[in-house]
């Protein structure tokens, strides 16, 4: 075990599936397909999804029904649990705890830091609280402050100053065209390959 270095990982695309697009195949709403590999900020994506919940009368029970069916993306745990038999792992995810916890479970529940949702009497999701902006980078620096080294991969707009701010950054199943916006990030789509990646950055 490295106790100078911490891994940061985002969650969705990286270690789960995207929630919103599983979200989307069931109620059969394209508009919900749309996610940070594609908008690029965050609160026109989360008023947008909230508007059409809305439109269409979904609660949060609708939403958690669904993600009760999903599983890690294969792989996953197996990476997950190699990288934590060596350094420290948190996961920055712009989920929400309401989503997360079923998924974390499934994962043999490793640290995450995350948002929060707040919902009407009736289940409606109103409205969504972040833990701060940016708290990826933020979180990052906050460890760095700490003097722990941080490696970091994502796959999306959101992770990118994640990826800037830590001391080693990395892509994972990130689109091409991202990958084409940030050169200086090392892309992978396989998790033995990110794997050694962090072995021989740590």
């Amino acid at each position: 075990m490295n106790p100078q270095t911490i891994v940061t990982l985002d969650l969705e695309g990286v270690l789960v599936p995207e929630i919103w697009i599983a979200f989307a195949e069931k109620t059969g709403i394209p508009e919900l397909r749309r996610t940070t590999r594609d908008e690029p900020d965050y609160d026109v994506l989360m008023q947008g999804r909230l508007a059409i919940l809305d439109q269409h009368g979904l609660k949060l029970a609708d939403i958690q029904q669904v993600i009760g069916t999903l599983s890690p993306l294969e792989g996953a745990k197996a990476f997950l649990d190699e990288l934590r038999s060596i350094t420290q792992v948190i996961i920055l995810s712009d989920t929400f705890a309401e989503f997360a916890q079923p998924l974390m479970r499934q994962l043999a529940w490793p640290t995450i830091f995350c948002h929060q949702l707040e919902t009407a009497a009736d289940g409606r999701i109103v409205n969504y609280r972040l833990r701060q902006p940016n708290q990826k980078q933020k979180s990052v620096a906050a460890l760095q402050s700490l003097n722990y080294r941080v490696l970091a991969a994502g796959d999306s707009f959101n992770d990118t100053t994640m990826l800037g701010q830590a001391d080693a950054g990395f892509f994972f199943h990130a689109p091409p065209a991202i990958q084409a916006q940030f050169p200086q990030f090392p892309a992978f789509d396989d998790y033995n390959h990110l794997l050694a990646a962090l072995k021989a950055a740590l």
